[in-house]
């Protein structure tokens, strides 16, 4: 669709000198600083660091999200794609349509609550209780990681591998798409990772136990999916669901564990606990960023963009844009719009898993709560480190202490 040639032999725009500043380390660390100066005077600005268009206002960024005739993911360069196949989050169109259709139904809100409410707090209860009696762990390691990781592996019918394998494909094949977003070749252990994967997918599919958890076996008879292409729209929903959730709980507990005042709302009123989530995903959306690449000359915000360029919609600053929520750097339980935040991205390429996700997290932050009397952040140093990254925001670590019975 997009001419990823379009650009050759043409110079670089020019005119947005806060564009042209920005480094890696600004959006890494901690980007919120840089980004709010973007979307207050360079709204759609041209960063040279990543050879592309950033959009940071809220409703530029739905005009891009919601256009997917002009701002395509359908393009070589997407990269997630170039690490795992086509699949549904780098397809536009009817092919987009045949590859997430077989995946859209059974995570509809009712058959969620129906078919994984139980396990998830099941699952929730046995992590916790192995837990429990050490009043310390790295909670993101320990708790979230493989929380996120048995529950879409139940989803998707993948029990041929442990958590610590497939933690260990999704750190690879993650990390690979973190390299070639940062301008750099994929870490090779991603190819074996994404080898590995396709094989227990492939015996999943050709599964005929049926049950609650059959999914890539219904994916496998009822369409018109190849084996290569079930294994890349299962390796979309197995890391979308292990990274959205993983990082969703750590960045809820981080947040919550940062502000005693907020915690205690949620202490005394565990309904507060979607709120929660909800106010955690706009400050720190799991992705902050996603991929465009424009299909034609275009103008938005007043930037003049090219047919060919890439179009990166910054998802954390679009969530904190103050002409859509007030004190936008606050986190506040009691907001009144929390939802129209755009963490799971909005139109044709909307997270399919968002409401397993949303569920997940909102058992998750009430059980810890709940079950860990005293929850607080570990007082080591470097427990209270918040989260980081390029795409993927979390903690990379979150220590986390709790009471223990005398």
């Amino acid at each position: 669709m997009s001419n990823p040639t379009a650009r050759v032999g043409r110079r670089p725009p020019v005119g947005f000198p806060l564009g042209a500043a920005v480094t890696l380390a600004d959006l890494e660390g901690d980007p919120h600083p840089v980004l709010a100066r973007l979307r207050a005077h360079e709204p759609v600005s041209w960063l040279p660091v990543l050879d592309g268009w950033l959009v940071t206002g809220y409703e530029l960024a739905l005009d891009v999200m919601r256009d997917a005739r002009t701002f395509t993911v359908d393009d070589p360069r997407f990269s997630t794609a170039r690490v795992i196949g086509p699949s549904m989050l780098s397809l536009d169109g009817p092919e987009h349509a045949r590859h997430r259709g077989p995946f859209v139904e059974p995570f509809y809100p009712a058959k969620v609550e129906e078919r994984f409410a139980a396990f998830v707090r099941d699952e929730t209860e046995r992590l916790l209780s192995a837990l429990r009696p050490r009043g310390s762990a790295d909670l993101r390691g320990e708790f979230a990681g493989p929380l996120a990781v048995g529950v879409v592996a139940r989803a998707l019918g993948v029990s041929g591998a442990d958590a610590a394998t497939v933690l260990a494909w999704y750190a690879a094949i993650v990390g690979a798409v973190s390299d070639i977003t940062a301008g750099q070749p994929p870490r090779p252990e991603a190819a074996t990772a994404f080898t590995e994967l396709g094989e227990t997918v492939r015996a999943a599919a050709s599964s005929r136990d049926g049950g609650a958890a059959s999914l890539l076996a219904d994916a496998a008879a009822h369409s018109t999916l190849t084996p290569a292409e079930i294994v890349s729209n299962a390796a979309v929903l197995l890391f979308g669901g292990i990274e959205t959730t993983d990082a969703m709980i750590a960045n809820a507990v981080h947040h919550l564990l940062s502000d005693p005042g907020q915690l205690a709302l949620v202490r005394d009123d565990p309904g507060l606990a979607a709120d929660a989530v909800e106010e955690s995903l706009r400050l720190e959306p799991a992705a902050s960023v996603v991929d465009r690449y424009a299909t034609r000359d275009v103008t938005l915000g007043g930037a003049g963009i090219r047919a060919g360029e890439l179009v990166r919609v910054s998802l954390a600053a679009a969530n904190r844009d103050p002409a859509v929520f007030d004190e936008p750097d606050r986190f506040d339980l009691r907001r009144p719009n929390p939802r129209k935040q755009l963490a799971f991205a909005r139109g044709p390429h909307f997270c399919p898993g968002a409401h397993l996700a949303r569920m997940e997290a909102r058992v998750a932050v009430n059980a810890l709560i709940a079950k860990l009397p005293g929850l607080r952040m570990d007082p080591a140093p470097g427990s209270a480190e918040g989260p980081r990254g390029l795409v993927f925001r979390k903690p990379q670590t979150l220590r986390v202490a709790w009471d223990q019975p005398s």
